[in-house]
Parts: structure tokens; C-alpha cells; sequence
């Protein structure tokens, strides 16, 4: 039987892609922003396409802002764009 492969939805753009397509953001317990580089990391976590389009698009829209429930600093985003351009 093949191995299901985890499929989690990104914020911005609203599709189901797989896990590794993906970047998670998250907001840890001490209320600390963080990538997730491991998918471990304690906290709530929203997951965002590897995508430049897609990380303008949640910036413009406020996705992580509501998903995780907090601002989402300007340093931070260019964090997730070089995280994102690799």
C-alpha cells in the first residue's frame, strides 16, 4: 500500500498541497514567531505555498496575521521570502 502522503492547505492561496511544498509558520507558546523548518516545532503553525506570489498574496490579504492571530512584523516577512527563495 503506497504511503499517504500529508497534504495541509496554505493560507494565501488556499490549496491542499503536500507537506514538503510547504513552509510552516509558527507562533510559539511564548508568543514568538518562528519557520518551521523541522514540522515539529511547539505552537500553532500555518502553512504557506513556497512560493513568491504566495507570500505576497498572504501579506496583502493578512492570512498569517489571522491565522496565527497575531501582526506579523515586516522583518519577519523577508525572513519568509528568503526562507521561500532559498
Amino acid at each position: 500500500m503506497p504511503k499517504k502522503i500529508p497534504m495541509r492547505k496554505c493560507v494565501a492561496t488556499g490549496e491542499q498541497l503536500p507537506k514538503k511544498e510547504l513552509l510552516r509558520i509558527v507562533r510559539t507558546p511564548e508568543g514568538e514567531l518562528k519557520i518551521d523548518t523541522t514540522g515539529r516545532t511547539n505552537g500553532h503553525g500555518a502553512y504557506l505555498k513556497k512560493d513568491a506570489a504566495a507570500v505576497e498574496t498572504a501579506k496583502k490579504k493578512g492570512a498569517l496575521k489571522s491565522a496565527l492571530g497575531m501582526d506579523i512584523p515586516d522583518e519577519f516577512w523577508d525572513e519568509i521570502r528568503n526562507a521561500v527563495n532559498g
